[in-house]
């Protein structure tokens, strides 16, 4: 796979599948039983030098569908496999698993018997190279608590951030492609100085470097730098990952690219989550946040993919396409691959069938009626000036995008099991925010249709909301509540 192959967007689909389809023909293992198979199924047995291979991944893959499509599945005890209702096409049958390095591709078409030479692998090395990428992310070493005393929750608020919160909310890290350093910047005089180089690449690059460099005080860059000169010497993981066994050997994945190299999926929904039997087996739509206005589609069915511009209300909307590359890419160079106006972030059906996006619709500058002055109930408690993500709400039936302009910022959505069929809302910052859906589809009435609250923390213990709060940067009074500020990265109502 390519640099740009790699930064495709991919969907995994996983069923859980036995080795007991319709019998047209059947294969039958060494001292194992016969496998069933069907005419669009591929079916045999993998052996090595050392005999069957139990608990290994045998891929089928293709690039004759409208998306690049892969389906794999894990041998059993005596090394049979199955992989099954694949698409007509021509396919790379192959092995990887643990132990092992990966076999040669043999081409196939559904309904044939492949039997699979397994290679073992020739030493540790080329067996790691199979291993998820955290096995070799935690050879990642920690600083001191010495050298992290300046964050207030020390380690443990080092670790998090390093494994939660930053870099691993974006990239895979300890993937080929992080645990070694780009030719490109193979020219420093140091690891540390070319990691600096390598976070400050891209549109992100300010924010890859402010974190790391300022709220982290380049402590990772000394550790980054040193993970990534070990691997290079050849150290490898302390650490080797078990095959998958039981009902781990029964997972059917399903793979597909539905995108482009330049642009990433941020999320997707495939159905209603209070009614799961919602859209069975139609279109998926996805989110693809600052890369780009152009929304992927994937039917799972056709195995193809599509993409809608996704509008905006306003034409000054800003888009991501005006923040240049810090320095440039490794991969890119100097061209500013994002460009979206939207900046969707997460999708959400609805009992209909619409999709529900958290979405910018506008600038910034909220309208009159969120602001001090408005007559709009939420308005009167909490007024608030500005928003950086709205909501809109898009209908496959007829095609129409209709925009709710929320005065509080959007993150994720999740419907509540009401009557209203209320749309609650996460990243509005000082503020929790809602939607009720149902007075928005019959008016669409923007100001009407929201709400949003300040949290208040009931300080006095009296049960209710008293007006005259302590704000945020007051003093807590045990005499009255207190006004807390807490952004929530997605929201559950109960």
């Amino acid at each position: 796979m390519s640099n740009r192959q790699a930064l495709r967007t991919t969907a995994v689909l996983t069923t859980a599948v036995s080795l007991s389809f319709g019998a047209m023909s059947a294969i039958r293992a060494q001292n194992g039983p016969a496998i069933a198979m069907d005419s669009d199924d591929i079916a045999g047995v993998v052996a090595s030098a050392n005999g069957p291979e139990a608990g290994v991944w045998v891929v089928a893959e293709t690039d004759d569908l409208g998306t690049r499509f892969a389906r794999i599945v894990v041998t059993d005890d005596t090394g049979r496999y199955l992989i099954p209702d694949l698409p007509s096409a021509t396919y790379r049958v192959w092995v990887r698993g643990y132990g092992l390095a990966d076999s040669a591709k043999v081409t196939a078409m559904p309904g044939a018997t492949v039997n699979l030479q397994a290679v073992v692998a020739a030493t540790p090395a080329i067996a790691a190279q199979a291993y998820p990428a955290a096995y070799w992310y935690s050879m990642m070493r920690l600083p001191s608590a010495s050298e992290v005393a300046f964050l207030p929750g020390g380690l443990d608020q080092y670790m998090g951030t390093m494994k939660n919160q930053t870099c691993v909310g974006c990239h895979q890290l300890g993937q080929l492609r992080t645990r070694t350093l780009p030719e490109a910047f193979s020219h420093f005089d140091s690891s540390e100085q070319a990691w600096i180089r390598r976070v400050s690449s891209g549109q992100a690059g300010a924010q890859m470097v402010g974190t790391l460099t300022g709220q982290l005080r380049s402590i990772p860059i000394k550790y980054l730098a040193d993970w990534t000169d070990r691997v290079a010497a050849g150290e490898l993981p302390s650490s080797q990952p078990a095959r998958p066994s039981g009902v781990e050997r029964n997972i059917v994945a399903t793979v597909r690219d539905w995108a482009d190299p330049k642009s990433y999926l941020h999320d997707l929904i495939s159905t209603d989550q209070r009614n799961p039997t919602l859209n069975g087996y139609g279109l998926i739509y996805g989110a693809p946040e600052l890369s780009t206005d152009y929304f992927p589609i994937l039917d799972p069915v056709a195995n193809s993919s599509t993409t809608m511009k996704y509008p905006v209300r306003d034409a000054n909307t800003p888009t991501t396409k005006s923040t240049p590359p810090t320095q440039a890419s490794a991969y890119w160079g100097d061209e500013a691959i994002w460009d979206s106006q939207a900046n969707a972030h997460n999708p959400m059906f609805d009992q209909d069938g619409r999709v529900w996006y958290t979405s910018r619709i506008r600038d910034s500058g909220n309208p009159a009626f969120c602001r001090a002055g408005s007559d709009q109930p939420s308005a009167r408690l909490t007024p608030v000036d500005s928003s950086g993500r709205q909501v809109s709400v898009y209908d496959p039936k007829t095609g129409d995008v209709k925009f709710v302009d929320t005065c509080f910022s959007t993150h994720h959505l999740r419907f509540a099991e009401d009557a209203d069929n209320t749309l609650w809302t996460s990243g509005g910052g000082p503020v929790v925010g809602w939607v009720n859906t149902k007075k928005f589809l019959e008016t669409g009435d923007s100001a009407a249709s929201q709400g949003w609250t300040a949290l208040i923390l009931d300080t006095n213990g009296n049960g209710r909301r008293d007006e005259g709060y302590a704000a945020p940067n007051q003093a807590v009074d045990p005499a009255r509540d207190k006004q807390i500020v807490a952004s929530f990265y997605a929201v559950m109502p109960s």
